[in-house]
């Protein structure tokens, strides 16, 4: 995984036209999505065929990528980060946790941009599966360039789920997923681009990406 610098991000909310800024503690955040080959190894699920399983996963809705991330920490001798009050359906997140979990809304931004001022970090084509070069599928992860800090397909290939409620009183449960993917328009493939839906929800263009908390670097 890639040690993620400290620092502050600038966030904004085009439909409720607000802005806000985010401190963000030094983290570890995976270079790739998780892949169908990652997939199958932690879940234990037989693939139905061995190729293309370097590509992204998905079809994972958010609720099954927070049990993912549990099982993962266990393997790894590892603190889980997240436990369930299942009197208030709710999910709760360790951040002091080491164990694996998935990036909040502010991180993923942050990593995304990495330190870049854009609505991308670099041209889309050579960053980026999108609708225009994808011929309509994933593609095999870190085929792109990456950008400054060594993160591929933060852009384009597939969406990524991240920890955040969207906005609680008006969508309840509904989680945020960034990044765009091998299906959008090159306008819904950028840094600030921010998606909805609930928990449960599952698509082809949608998968998650590993982070982990960390005290300090080394």
């Amino acid at each position: 995984m890639k040690q993620i610098p400290g620092g502050i991000v600038e966030m904004r909310d085009d439909r409720k036209k607000s802005n806000w800024t985010a401190d963000i503690k030094p983290f570890l955040l995976s270079p790739f999505p998780v892949t169908l080959e990652q997939y199958f190894a932690i879940t234990n699920k037989a693939p139905i065929s061995t190729d293309n399983n370097q590509k992204p996963v998905v079809n994972v809705s958010w609720n099954e990528v927070i049990l993912i991330c549990n099982l993962l920490s266990q393997r790894d001798g590892l603190q889980e980060c997240y436990t369930f009050n299942t009197e208030r359906e709710k999910v709760i997140c360790n951040w002091e946790a080491d164990g694996y979990r998935l990036p909040s809304e502010a991180e993923w931004q942050y990593a995304c941009k990495a330190g870049s001022i854009g609505y991308t970090y670099g041209e889309l084509d050579q960053i980026a599966w999108y609708r225009d070069n994808s011929d309509g599928q994933t593609q095999q992860v870190g085929t792109k360039e990456a950008n400054a800090w060594g993160l591929y397909d933060m852009l384009g290939n597939v969406w990524e789920w991240c920890w955040d409620l969207y906005d609680e009183r008006v969508y309840g449960t509904y989680r945020i997923f960034r990044g765009g993917s091998w299906a959008e328009a090159e306008r819904g493939c950028g840094s600030t681009c921010r998606r909805r839906s609930h928990p449960s929800f599952c698509i082809d263009d949608l998968g998650f990406r590993l982070a982990r908390s960390i005290r300090t670097f080394d």
